[in-house]
């Protein structure tokens, strides 16, 4: 890659709408046709960010529309109540995307709910089955925050076959999806943990970094090839000593990656926009597989 003292910043939120753009024609062929998009989302009380989440989601489905629906149940919810929410959703013909809103109380395991989703009305692609299947290249259904580091690569317009990719942290829903992703590309991947030795060793020689280790400033600008794409997936809520307020950073130290990459992303208005935007297209993929 050519080297760059300024990297180009990956505007999530510019991406996400142009991917929400493009799924309006698609929402609005399938209304002509008799059929309506609909998302069913879960709910549990006692989750302030979730239902904040909640709200933005309900505004921006109505503006693309889709039929947004809000499933409350109680903070003392029984993990077999849950299941059985799901379940109904899972049976009804008119739902054709669900979503369970994090975290669920700590009597319900979130792993047994995702596990109940119907694979095919699972548009977080958090059920095993979906998860499963990124190996074998099917993509629409996939975890959408995986698929989101992936786009934004992608937007880039770097050819990844043949690039060294270093994934920062091997979670089920990021990490692991987006090595394979990479490795399908035909990038030569290496996939690290809590237990790497020499990070920045890997890192340094990376053409693309993507970090979903949830660290706060854990790569730094000393640890970036020149001119590498770096994406930085972390969400970290961290106060400040100094004014006590709390503030959203990501694990990539901005200031000092942004002066050695040739891409990187910020925290926040990178991924998260762009995660939500996945999910959107997940949910009128699932619809379009509903109609046939």
């Amino acid at each position: 890659m050519t080297e760059a003292t300024t990297a180009n910043i990956l505007d999530g939120r510019e991406l996400a709408e142009r991917v929400r753009a493009k799924l309006v024609s698609r929402i609005e062929s399938l209304r002509t046709e008799g059929h309506e998009v609909r998302l069913d989302a879960v709910i549990c009380s006692g989750n302030e960010a979730g239902e904040v989440y909640a709200a933005s989601q309900e505004r921006t489905c109505r503006q693309m529309g889709i039929d947004y629906r809000l499933h409350h149940l109680s903070e003392d919810v029984s993990e077999g109540a849950v299941v059985d929410t799901i379940e109904g959703l899972n049976a009804d013909a008119a739902v054709h995307a669900i979503m369970v809103h994090m975290p669920l109380p700590s009597q319900v395991r979130s792993d047994l709910v995702q596990s109940a989703i119907d694979p095919r009305k699972d548009v977080e692609g958090v059920n095993p089955a979906n998860i499963g299947n990124v190996i074998y290249g099917r993509r629409s259904l996939m975890p959408c925050t995986a698929l989101a580091a992936m786009t934004m690569i992608e937007s880039t317009g770097v050819q990844l076959r043949g690039r060294v990719a270093v994934c920062v942290g091997a979670s089920r829903i990021v990490g692991r999806p987006v090595a394979v992703l990479l490795i399908q590309a035909e990038a030569t991947v290496i996939s690290t943990n809590v237990h790497t030795p020499d990070l920045a060793a890997m890192t340094r020689q990376a053409d693309v970094v993507i970090s979903a280790a949830g660290v706060p400033n854990l790569v730094t600008g000393d640890m970036i090839q020149p001119g590498a794409i770096v994406i930085d997936v972390g969400i970290n809520r961290v106060k400040d000593p100094k004014t006590g307020r709390t503030r959203t950073m990501g694990d990539v130290e901005f200031d000092s990656v942004s002066r050695v990459a040739g891409w990187v992303s910020p925290v926040p208005g990178g991924v998260g926009p762009v995660t939500v935007a996945m999910l959107l297209r997940n949910t009128v993929e699932a619809a379009e597989r509903a109609a046939g």
